[in-house]
């Protein structure tokens, strides 16, 4: 058994090996121990829900039981539930904090926990540091029976109260007065059905993939990338949609794909994002990314004058300072954003449904649209490869590029390093390399981004000789 650790969103463990019944019996604990100690002004109880994977179900039921054993009234969720549903739950239902079982995009192999906070969003590193500091305490726990015969556990459809919300802050009539042909791939997750049910009885014409129950996820990661995201890239070419939209297995983040079968990065997606908020709907606020973020969106703060914050990888820094500050939007590489006038939460629901927003009030086509942005602030091409890395070389690595920066990358002689979160190597023609390590994997995760999609391919295999020559 691996100890219990909580990573950059939660807690994840292979199912079976780590993430064992007891094991999350002695999360929820730690959860309870948390929620007791602390005082919430007048928010009560926690929601509990889960995503498509291998008994995530049970183990969300184990969860609800043990924070019902310790008195804490509990919302369990009747079905497979997006992550944002939950985290709107807490604050519609004024609760003290929510629990997801879910592993999000890992492979299916993995399950996992994410806890959060009170405020709408993932749990920083003070509260992670304190729900660790809880494991140990023995656990309480009674059935399920007993829980909801004592009014403790209240089984409830939380969705159609998020999708309300998603309703008011998009333009729904104008989209479904739209002639828009779309594709979507819920990645056998917890988002299927939405995107479709909230623009059926339009014009728009929306079809769906892989959104039968399928707890393998089809032998893919539920992550919307390359190679995962190709059936989806493929029939949008194929079968002429504008558009296909993705969403991962617990529908946070979002994928995109063109008409021209590329797919989009989550970079650019932000970007689509950010433009559209601020010149469309003439929105107005700071923009947060992480550390591996994309030039262009700094090229597009500098045009505006809006403020940028950065940040280390994981939606925790990028909620914190949304609660902070007047934020606009922020979100990271993977595909994850949220908004202002929302909560501190990424929703790949609504990230989607704004981008089909973006493309019907610009009455352009997203090609239209990426080509126009490429002229105004040149191209900019991201790829990242996860690499198998040994755990025990992980620090041997890190301290030879403390002691070692790289005086250049591929040729290109570099003008900046960070180190705020592994380290980034930034070149003067603004490419860059980036190398961090997972802390729930044995991965080494390489970053690149330059003009080109060679020229990124080539730095990431640059990152990659440097990290296994160590």
């Amino acid at each position: 058994m691996g100890a219990i650790k909580f990573g950059t969103d939660g807690w994840r463990a292979v199912i079976s090996e780590d993430f064992t019944f007891d094991n999350v019996k002695k999360v929820a604990q730690t959860i309870a121990q948390y929620t007791k100690g602390k005082e919430f002004k007048g928010r009560r109880g926690v929601v509990v829900g889960y995503d498509t994977r291998f008994l995530s179900d049970k183990y969300a039921e184990l969860v609800a039981c043990v924070l019902a054993a310790n008195g804490i009234k509990t919302i369990l969720t009747s079905k497979a539930t997006p992550t944002p549903s939950i985290s709107y739950a807490i604050k519609d239902r004024n609760l003290t904090g929510g629990v997801v079982i879910t592993a999000s995009h890992n492979p299916a192999r993995y399950n996992g926990i994410k806890y959060k906070a009170f405020y709408s969003g993932s749990a920083g590193p003070e509260i992670t540091k304190a729900l660790e500091g809880h494991l140990g305490t023995p656990v309480n726990y009674m059935t399920l029976g007993e829980a909801k015969d004592k009014g403790l556990v209240e089984v409830a459809d939380i969705i159609p109260r998020h999708l309300d919300f998603v309703k008011r802050y998009v333009d729904l009539p104008l989209l479904k007065r739209s002639s828009l042909k779309i594709l979507v791939d819920s990645m056998y997750g917890a988002g299927d059905g939405y995107i479709q049910d909230l623009l059926k009885g339009g014009r728009c014409r929306v079809d769906t993939i892989h959104n039968e129950y399928n707890p393998g996820f089809g032998g893919i990661n539920p992550e919307p990338i390359m190679p995962n995201l190709k059936e989806l890239a493929d029939k949008t070419k194929r079968s002429k949609y504008d558009i296909g939209v993705a969403t991962d297995g617990d529908a946070d983040r979002l994928g995109i794909s063109g008409p021209d079968g590329k797919l989009l990065t989550g970079h650019k997606v932000m970007s689509l994002l950010l433009l559209h908020l601020f010149e469309d709907r003439k929105m107005r606020g700071d923009v947060i990314q992480t550390i591996c973020g994309t030039v262009l969106i700094n090229k597009i703060c500098k045009k505006y004058r809006i403020k940028m914050h950065e940040t280390p990888v994981g939606f925790k820094y990028i909620c914190d300072i949304m609660r902070k500050e007047d934020a606009l939007i922020g979100g990271e590489e993977t595909g994850g954003v949220a908004f202002k006038g929302y909560i501190p939460e990424r929703d790949g629901i609504l990230s989607g449904l704004l981008i089909l927003e973006m493309m019907v009030m610009r009455k352009k086509k997203l090609p239209e649209i990426l080509r126009a942005i490429d002229k105004e602030y040149g191209t900019y091409e991201y790829r990242r490869l996860d690499a198998k890395y040994p755990d025990e070389k992980k620090p041997k690595l890190m301290e030879f590029l403390k002691e070692n920066p790289l005086k250049e990358v591929a040729g290109k002689k570099v003008v900046q390093v960070k180190d705020t979160d592994g380290y980034k190597f930034i070149c003067e023609d603004e490419s860059w390399l980036m190398l961090r390590l997972s802390g729930t994997e044995p991965i080494l995760r390489i970053y690149s981004e330059a003009s080109s999609g060679t020229k990124a391919l080539k730095i990431l295999e640059f990152g990659k000789k440097v990290a296994y020559s160590i």
